[in-house]
């Protein structure tokens, strides 16, 4: 499936690429299926050096990135519990506050080894030198209040008008220091569908008017103080 993505992408002209068929077993959190998504995706960011000109808006391209993102959603929905009863997302988050810290940065700031944080860290490059660019496209879709609030975030996560502090370079900084590959998506081509997922689920999110809520939801939380978003 990426394969075949990545052949159409390079076509120069639309008359080459032919109508990509999706197959029925294609495993939207596999391999395959994620790096398809990152492929597709990545046309609406920086792109890529030999793609066609202007081809994030090819239909045929559009309608594969279209298919895949709807296996992926849907999956990701049955992966979901809803709230139950009168429970609210300030509850949720509260309580999930006064838990006990879990999962990878944990496990490394308790054992972590040398070799376990660089994986870590070149892991997690594919979504910090990205970031806040997904929620980027929340901006123009929303007004007032909402508008100023999510700005306000999205201000701090550019490093609040210095381009040395925005968080990607911040991170690229890390990298470098660490003597890792601090280019963006340098890792694409060893990172495992578990990398990859959350990243297109914000672009998925990002990329679709409709799920302007699930968006701001999923913003990177700010650092800056007093800000509250509404969706």
């Amino acid at each position: 499936m990426s394969e075949a993505v990545i052949e159409a992408i390079r076509a120069r002209s639309a008359d080459n690429r032919a109508r990509i068929a999706i197959p029925e077993d294609l495993d939207p959190w596999g391999d395959d299926g994620q790096l398809s998504m990152t492929v597709c995706q990545e046309l609406y960011y920086r792109g890529w050096a030999d793609a066609g000109r202007d081809c994030e808006w090819d239909p045929t391209l559009v309608e594969v990135r279209v298919r895949i993102e709807d296996l992926f959603l849907d999956a990701v929905k049955h992966q979901i519990s809803p709230f139950a009863g009168d429970t609210t997302a300030d509850a949720a988050l509260g309580a999930l506050a006064r838990t006990v810290p879990t999962g990878a940065s944990d496990q490394l700031a308790r054992h972590g080894t040398d070799d376990e944080f660089v994986d870590y860290f070149a892991a997690r490059s594919i979504y910090h030198l990205k970031e806040a660019d997904p929620h980027a496209w929340a901006i123009p879709r929303l007004r007032g209040a909402s508008k100023a609030a999510f700005v306000a975030v999205e201000f701090d996560e550019y490093g609040a008008g210095r381009g040395e502090r925005v968080h990607q370079e911040l991170f690229g900084d890390l990298l470098a220091s660490m003597e890792l590959d601090d280019r963006y998506l340098g890792y694409l081509d060893v990172a495992p569908a578990a990398v990859l997922a959350p990243v297109n689920l914000m672009s998925c999110l990002g990329l679709r008017r409709s799920l302007r809520g699930a968006t701001i939801g999923s913003m990177p939380h700010s650092s800056t103080p007093g800000t509250r978003v509404t969706p």
